[in-house]
């Protein structure tokens, strides 16, 4: 399979390369991106380099898709959006996104949902589309009820207690 590149206005959504070691581990060391989510921040680069060659490795697998969200004009990488928790029958994904700060409040990532959003219901055929975000996390609830995700009230994360599912199917839009 071709990587999907998917082009916005503003935005490139592009496959992740070696190249983008540095921003990656700015991405997963940075306090503010990491306020909401439960990983280990990344401390040091060859750890970015090795998150770049997982990432890559499940795209090659068919396990998730995970694009470098850059500006068009440029291939330096700004954040990240991915599809990945395929369901077995290739029908659910869940999404998740994250973006550096300086490039926060900017309709960024609203613009990179919006095309993935698209390229799940319109080229992948997915019904559904999931999203685990923290129940203080205002910023991405308002970016997940903007783009018509409902909170899944029949669903929680095992793994995470703060956190609260979203769900956007393609029957509740029209795209």
């Amino acid at each position: 399979m071709v990587f999907p590149i998917l082009v916005t206005k503003r935005l490139t959504l592009r496959q992740l390369d070696d190249n983008d070691y540095k921003e990656i581990f700015a991405l997963r060391s940075d306090d503010i991106v990491n306020q909401y989510i439960t990983r280990r921040k990344a401390t040091n680069i060859e750890e970015a380099k090795e998150f770049i060659k997982n990432i890559n490795a499940g795209i090659n697998e068919n396990k998730s898709l995970y694009w470098a969200i850059c500006f068009s004009d440029t291939k330096k990488l700004i954040g990240t959006i991915c599809l990945w928790n395929f369901s077995e029958d290739k029908t659910v994904a869940e999404v998740g996104y994250e973006l550096n700060p300086t490039y926060q409040k900017m309709g960024i990532m609203n613009e990179a949902v919006e095309s993935v959003i698209n390229y799940v219901f319109n080229e992948i055929h997915l019904t559904t589309i999931t999203a685990y975000t923290h129940k203080d996390n205002s910023s991405s609830s308002r970016l997940l009820e903007k783009n018509n995700f409902k909170i899944d009230e029949f669903r929680k994360d095992e793994g995470d207690i703060n956190n609260v599912v979203y769900s956007l199917t393609k029957k509740s839009i029209i795209i």
